[in-house]
C-alpha cells in the first residue's frame, strides 16, 4: 500500500517499493554490509530478469509509522553489533528524511558472513 499525502495541489503516493528501495540503498551505504539477502520469491524474479532494488527489506506501514526489516550478509571481521546499529540509524535517517514519514522500528537480520577469499 502507498503512503498518501494530501496536499494542496493533490495526492503525493509513495510506494512501499520505493520505502524499501531507500533503505536497501542506505544498508549498502554502511561499511561492513556486503550484500543484501532477498526472499526466495524475491530470488526467483531477479532470475527472470527483474532487478529488485528493495531486495532484502520489508516494509509494513501503519499509517505512517513504518516498521522496516532487514536481512543482509555482512563481511568476516566486522563487529556485527556495531554494524547492525549503523545500519538501523543509517536506514532510519534516510527514510524519514526523503519520506517524512516515521520509522518506529528497523529489524536488522544477518543471514550470513562472507569468507576471506584465499589469495593465489
Amino acid at each position: 500500500m502507498a503512503n498518501q499525502s494530501e496536499k494542496e495541489l493533490g495526492k503525493i503516493d509513495i510506494s512501499e517499493d520505493v520505502i524499501g528501495s531507500i533503505a536497501s540503498l542506505a544498508t549498502l551505504e554502511v561499511d561492513g554490509v556486503v550484500e543484501m539477502v532477498g526472499g526466495l520469491t524475491k530470488d526467483i524474479a531477479e532470475k527472470l530478469g527483474k532487478k529488485n532494488q528493495a531486495k532484502g527489506v520489508k516494509i509494513t506501514r501503519n499509517n505512517n509509522e513504518l516498521v522496516v526489516d532487514i536481512y543482509l550478509i555482512v563481511k568476516y571481521g566486522v563487529q556485527i553489533q556495531d554494524t547492525g546499529y549503523n545500519v538501523q540509524k543509517k536506514v532510519k535517517h534516510s527514510i524519514e528524511i526523503m519520506t517524512g514519514l516515521n520509522v518506529v522500528q528497523i529489524n536488522v537480520n544477518v543471514e550470513g558472513v562472507q569468507l576471506k577469499v584465499a589469495q593465489c
